[in-house]
């Protein structure tokens, strides 16, 4: 399909539709001139003469396989066969937002939790038209008309009609408000294992990501960006690079300097003949070992209070303190945990193309609408004037929710007046990423005669990913609180246990380094530290871990239910093998429940080897059971790297690690099997993109404290010694 791009110039008036942009998920194909695509039917579906059903889809095809979810949702509905179902992007108008967010964005495990309701009375409102206009035509009642695999039959007088013979009837028709849903028991492809639709055409290579969009006059790009966080260009002299053959446009920024090229190759080496003077004067010039001290020192008590909805800091703290009046003991604990970065396998990078009053975009982007607002603003044109065409995206998790590679493209784009494809460098990616927040997190309890906990606090320091994140978009008020330092301990986001009389309180801890949502955001630090502490509880009263944590789920069937299948898939009341030790850990969120057993065996050297993992997991309905049994396994992967391997370190205001050589991704010689059980449940479909990573650290700490007596409290492990082998 990328031959067809070159083509872009001649069709581009099939992209512009209501001042939004038509982009696709699995690739981009250019409407032949004077085509005219089907009518949209209740607003999500296209059904062409031939009965392929387009099925719009509003969330970025990240690798997650949510796409593939909304079609089943809409496509069991809608009694389609599977074999006609295509998805594309829907348009960037107010009809297709996400409702999570109002906007269109793709973050937070959202895609299904939030839309399914929705997309499944899209296919159920298609339907009903569809069944209405064969009525019409046949002059039968609607209600003896039945549907099946994309054909409406009316079986007293034998007759059958494709739907792509009646959906341009629907084009007039009035959209029902409460068509009926078909029940469960008839569902034929929500639940069930489907063939994702995005995996053909990545694996024949039609597929196009970013990096590979090409269009017609099209110039490579590629940036250095000052070192230091905060600093800025003071001059460039740009003659190095130009004396170099194919080098077009040196390209000076505020805080960076581009080089554009014919090809990437060449705007990379003529970059790299540059030496740019660095202005560092407002730049940050910290260091990890003081910046660790300091959020360390953070956790002493003086923190900002935080109250979840329904109660207050005062109340919360009068509770607190009556508990921890009675308590017989307390425990108190230190957990750490490091900068990160998303660490993507395909590089930042943005296609921008300007045209007289605007500019258009091909990006691989979780935040298409907050990229359209902001690039609207950089040039001075108003969002209509900003085409956003989504592509595939080579992995995500949270970092391209930001804004920072996007405008630099249409900066670049517009300075020298004509189409550019800006590609990072993975140095570049590594050292000017938006990082997981490094933070320090402080648990304590106060238990009564028999050990259980009847006070809890919860303190944490780091940086505020509001204050940061999208430059800022969102903001944090004075004296306010960055509830998301707090996830997996507060709130919505509270733990499946009973946590009697806490309190809460966060302290901002800022190093000038940018900090952004990364898989799993802050439940990513605090079920570590909660669920440490939680076997470090037990151990201290002298029981069991698992039969503590029953005591603290009691009356919790859902999580109960979770825990006991993932003691019985890992043989928890077995012996292991002689030198195995395992571990046991827990994480809610995003409305899903997971517990993880690790067994693992460890050497007089401290070299870990992993030998399985225990996955159950809870998100309600799985629509796709599949991708979220994927979803589980990458998400543990994610979190053990993390935990073991992944940690970037800042020294004078500069990140220190460069690519995956000093952060290094878990080998699969690593990594055991890891067997996952998605629990079938009558909940309501809840996230899983990433509550995957939280419980595998936990389980893995705790695992090593059964093999060797030896309590791990920060991130990477490595820290203290422990490498994985």
């Amino acid at each position: 399909m990328l031959e067809q791009m070159k083509d872009v110039s001649l069709s581009r008036r099939g992209f512009i539709k209501a001042g939004a942009a038509a982009a696709f998920l699995v690739a981009i194909e250019w409407p032949a001139e004077g085509a005219t695509e089907p009518k949209v039917i209740a607003g999500w579906i296209r059904i062409a003469p031939d009965n392929t059903t387009t099925i719009l889809s509003n969330i970025s095809e990240l690798g997650q396989g949510t796409g593939t979810a909304l079609a089943q949702l809409v496509a069991d509905e809608l009694d389609v066969a599977w074999k006609d179902v295509r998805l594309e992007m829907a348009p960037l108008d107010d009809a297709h937002v996400n409702p999570a967010y109002g906007e269109h964005a793709t973050t937070g495990a959202t895609g299904v939790q939030y839309q399914a309701d929705m997309f499944r009375l899209a296919g159920a409102r298609a339907r009903a038209m569809l069944v209405a206009a064969a009525a019409r035509r046949w002059d039968v009642p609607a209600d003896a008309c039945t549907t099946a695999e994309g054909f409406v039959i009316h079986a007293p007088s034998k007759r059958k009609i494709a739907y792509g013979k009646l959906a341009d009837a629907t084009a007039a028709m009035a959209v029902p408000d409460k068509p009926g849903l078909k029940s469960r028991e008839s569902w034929r492809f929500i639940g069930k294992p489907m063939p994702r639709l995005d995996i053909p055409d990545k694996t024949n290579g039609r597929a196009v990501f970013g990096i590979d969009v090409k269009i017609a006059g099209m110039k490579y790009a590629t940036i250095m960006q000052c070192p230091n966080f905060g600093g800025s260009l003071k001059s460039v002299d740009p003659a190095p690079a130009m004396a170099m053959a194919g080098v077009e446009h040196v390209v000076p920024m505020t805080s960076a300097v581009a080089v554009v090229a014919n090809s990437y190759w060449t705007a990379r080496k003529g970059l790299l003949a540059l030496a740019p003077e660095w202005n560092l004067a407002g730049a940050s010039r910290e260091n990890s070992k003081d910046y660790r001290a300091r959020l360390n020192r953070s956790v002493a008590g003086n923190g900002i209070p935080y109250a979840p909805k329904g109660t207050t800091t005062e109340a919360l703290a009068a509770a607190h303190d009556a508990a921890m009046a009675r308590a017989k003991r307390t425990l108190e604990a230190l957990y750490e945990a490091p900068f990160v970065s998303h660490a993507t396998m395909e590089p930042m990078n943005a296609t921008a193309r300007p045209y007289p009053g605007g500019m258009e975009l091909w990006l691989p982007t979780q935040a298409q609408s907050a990229n359209r607002v902001s690039v609207a603003k950089l040039l001075g044109i108003s969002p209509d004037k900003v085409i956003v065409h989504t592509t595939l995206s080579g992995g995500a998790f949270g970092r391209r929710a930001e804004l920072d590679f996007p405008l630099q493209a249409a900066e670049i784009a517009q300075k020298i007046g004509g189409p550019i494809k800006l590609i990072w460098s993975r140095e570049e990616d590594m050292q000017h990423g938006w990082y997981r927040p490094a933070a320090a997190i402080k648990l304590a309890a106060g238990v009564d005669e028999d050990g259980n906990p009847i006070a809890w606090r919860f303190e944490t320091a780091c940086a505020s990913i509001a204050e940061w994140s999208q430059y800022g978009a969102e903001g944090l008020p004075t004296g306010a609180v960055e509830t998301r330092a707090l996830m997996g301990f507060r709130g919505s986001t509270a733990p499946a246990y009973a946590l009697a009389a806490p309190t809460f309180a966060w302290t901002r801890a800022d190093a000038g380094v940018p900090v952004s949502i990364w898989r799993s955001v802050g439940i990513s630090q605090n079920v570590f530290a909660l669920e440490s502490f939680i076997d470090e509880l037990a151990a201290q009263a002298g029981r069991d871990p698992i039969a503590y944590r029953r005591q603290m789920l009691a009356g919790k069937a859902r999580a109960l239910r979770v825990l006991d299948a993932v003691l019985e898939k890992a043989a928890w009341n077995e012996p292991p093998r002689s030198g195995h030790a395992r571990g046991c850990a827990m994480a809610f969120w995003n409305g899903s429940l997971i517990a993880n057993v690790v067994e693992l065996s460890v050497s007089s050297v401290h070299e870990v080897k992993l030998h399985r993992i225990a996955c159950v997991a809870d998100c309600g309905l799985s629509v796709n059971p599949d991708s979220v049994a994927a979803q589980m396994q990458g998400g543990i992967v994610f979190g053990l790297t993390a935990a073991f391997l992944n940690e970037i370190t800042i020294e004078d205001g500069r990140v220190q690690q460069s690519n995956f050589d000093d952060f290094p991704l878990a080998a699969l010689a690593q990594v055991p099997d890891i067997d996952v059980t998605v629990l079938p449940s009558d909940e309501k479909s809840s996230g899983a993109g990433e509550v995957g990573v939280a419980a595998i650290a936990p389980a893995l700490a705790n695992a090593i404290f059964a093999a060797t007596g030896k309590r791990v409290r920060r991130m990477p492990f490595k820290q203290d010694g422990f490498t994985l082998v």
